[in-house]
């Protein structure tokens, strides 16, 4: 995670110059066998929908090329009842986003399901982290997010995630958002740049900065 001195806004940068492994670290991922993981997300099985999920989001990291043809279906799997194979299916989505936009945008009404899970505040963080990827992709997208953002803002602030909510709101604050977007952060933040302590006043004060020239 960045350092408060050099706050980088990426939570969910791409390595994209190795190719994913397979579990056993023996072998790479091919088409065909990111196929069948693809198929296991459909299955039966809720601990093997889990531990695809797992490898999908390593795959995501590590070689997102090998997931294009795989979009729909991960949308599709935010839907399985378990948290865990929702976090590791946002997560890929998250990153997979900087290379395929639109195609992954149809995750937003299932990212939004999950932003409000009681049950795990690990899936809460990874739906916030794509809402606010989706949010700094365009201006109409930031305002369609936003609202959903803030309400998290409020809840969850003060959480264990909250360091990582505010990495997701600087990459927001970065991005092609609206003025309106970018006057409501700059308001959500501006106590806590004014009178927060420790990470969570340099988090606040950065997207202030941020967010600032994109304001009407």
């Amino acid at each position: 995670m960045a350092e408060e001195t050099n706050i980088e806004a990426d939570a969910a940068s791409v390595e994209l110059t190795e190719p994913a492994a397979s579990e056993s670290g023996a072998q790479p991922y091919t088409s065909d066998s990111v196929k069948a993981l693809i198929e296991d997300l459909s299955g039966y099985s809720r601990r093997r929908r889990q531990e695809v999920g797992f490898e999908i989001a390593a795959i995501a990291h590590a070689a997102p090329e090998l997931l294009g043809d795989h979009i729909d279906a991960l949308v599709d799997a935010l839907y399985r009842p378990e948290a865990q194979t929702r976090w590791e299916v946002l997560d890929a989505l998250t990153v997979l986003a900087s290379l395929y936009g639109e195609k992954t945008f149809a995750a937003f009404e299932g990212a939004e399901a999950s932003l409000f899970d009681e049950g795990s505040a690990t899936v809460r963080l990874a739906a916030f982290l794509f809402l606010c990827r989706y949010g700094a992709s365009a201006p109409g997208r930031s305002d369609e997010a936003w609202p959903l953002l803030d309400e998290a803002i409020q809840c969850f602030h003060g959480d264990a995630e909250y360091h990582d909510m505010l990495v997701g709101l600087l990459e927001l604050a970065q991005g092609s958002i609206s003025p309106a977007c970018a006057a409501a952060l700059t308001e959500r933040v501006g106590f806590d740049a004014g009178n927060g302590a420790s990470f969570i006043k340099t988090y606040s004060a950065e997207i202030i900065r941020a967010a600032e020239d994109k304001k009407a």
